[in-house]
């Protein structure tokens, strides 16, 4: 079970770069000072990857808890 662990130790680990990621993303987005209509558009662009490193975080912690319990 160590296996699972240290994979769903690196799958959170590439979860949490990709929401850095989202996180610089929008911060330059909120640099450009870009008006309403545009950011909107860009930002529906960030938002379902930001959802999607989510997701994989907790998929990553998932793995990391039951090889801790089956092992």
């Amino acid at each position: 079970m160590d296996i699972v662990i240290w994979i769903g130790a690196a799958i959170t680990l590439a979860g949490f770069a990709a929401i850095l990621w989202s996180l610089l993303a929008v911060m330059r987005l909120r640099r450009q000072g870009l008006d309403d209509a545009q950011m909107r558009a860009r930002l529906a662009r960030v938002v379902p990857l930001n959802i999607g490193a989510l997701m994989l975080s907790m998929l990553g912690l998932m793995m990391v808890v039951v090889g801790i319990i089956l092992s």
